[in-house]
């Protein structure tokens, strides 16, 4: 393309407008104010439609594997939180305020119905039964062998191993077999017996109770705990079963299908929302625009004017406007 002087002259002046113009802090205020007004009178329907939001989401959520740098920063981050030195010197009670510690206590305490349904589950399991089954037999058998009153009294160990002899005698097998088949001949009345204590031991109150206590008992000590039941080292295995319990299910149909119906539930009751209240919800207003964003905005576009980026970019797109058929008619005529 061959550079016409006047042309040449005319981009220089305007590049040199530009540069001049948006080197002043006001500028840029004044010109993202400016954006931000017309932006928050849009509607979500006007500017973007589920679709292309689902799409978005799917692609860069769903379809996207996690990177390895990122599952590294995200252990890396956690080893740091759990070894900084003001974890020695911060409480858990300065962390967690202790008046949500009783809402939560209160809310859990007051389940009634969750609760006993979640203890009745538990007592009528295969694995409940086996496990108080073997209790049982083992307290029987250890009292058997190891009781204070046959120690403490001369020839009572005798007698009671001289008991359990003629127990086994009269039923044909060994104690054990004995209290275990009475216990699973029983086991539904044990379980309704241990589900009727369980409801008592943890009713509304002294399972508040028990909740208050417990935070009286950790309050005071220092954060720096919790490397008692995290393994540091361990974090990058653990941060790694973590990413491939997602790696699958972010694959899977179902998160999909949940991901696409989510959106499109937000998309309908916002759809004919204005920006404006779309970012108030994510607590954006005009406010924060003047004392915050923009402050982080001018550096950059500063930057962006002292080293010529800016110039360089504007200069691309002047070229093709002034040697443009159009333009240069009208250059031509003024001529």
């Amino acid at each position: 393309m061959q550079k016409h002087p006047m042309i040449e002259q005319l981009i220089d002046a305007h590049l040199d407008f530009l540069a001049q113009e948006f080197s002043h802090a006001a500028t840029i205020q004044s010109e993202f104010l400016n954006f931000y007004h017309w932006f928050r009178k849009q509607t979500l329907q006007n500017i973007w439609s589920f679709e292309h939001i689902n799409a978005l989401l799917q692609k860069q959520i769903l379809a996207t594997p996690a990177s390895p740098v990122l599952i590294e920063q995200i252990a890396e981050h956690l080893r740091f939180a759990l070894i900084h030195p003001a974890n020695e010197n911060t409480l858990i009670a300065d962390v967690i305020p202790v008046l949500t510690v009783d809402k939560i206590a209160q809310y859990v305490a007051s389940k009634s119905a969750h609760r006993q349904r979640l203890i009745k589950t538990v007592v009528n399991s295969p694995a409940f039964s086996a496990m108080i089954t073997q209790l049982i037999q083992h307290s029987i058998q250890d009292y058997l062998d190891n009781s204070v009153m046959a120690k403490r009294m001369p020839g009572m160990s005798s007698f009671m191993k001289m008991g359990k002899s003629v127990l086994e005698t009269v039923t044909d097998s060994n104690l054990n077999d004995t209290i275990g088949h009475y216990l699973q001949k029983n086991i539904l009345k044990l379980s309704q017996m241990s589900e009727h204590v369980l409801n008592q031991h943890f009713d509304d109150d002294k399972l508040y109770h028990f909740q208050a206590n417990l935070w009286h008992k950790i309050k005071d000590m220092p954060l720096s705990v919790l490397k008692n039941y995290i393994e540091i080292q361990d974090l990058p295995n653990t941060v790694n079963l973590g990413h491939e319990i997602w790696d699958h299910i972010r694959q899977t149909e179902y998160l999909k299908q949940q991901v696409h119906d989510g959106v499109y539930a937000w998309y309908v009751r916002n759809q004919e929302h204005s920006f404006d209240l779309l970012l108030r919800d994510l607590n954006i207003d005009e406010a924060l625009i003047q004392q915050e964003l923009q402050h982080l905005l001018a550096p950059v576009m500063q930057n962006l004017v002292s080293s010529e980026y800016l110039r360089e970019r504007a200069r691309v797109y002047l070229e093709k406007f002034y040697y443009a058929e159009t333009a240069q008619k009208i250059l031509n005529i003024q001529a």
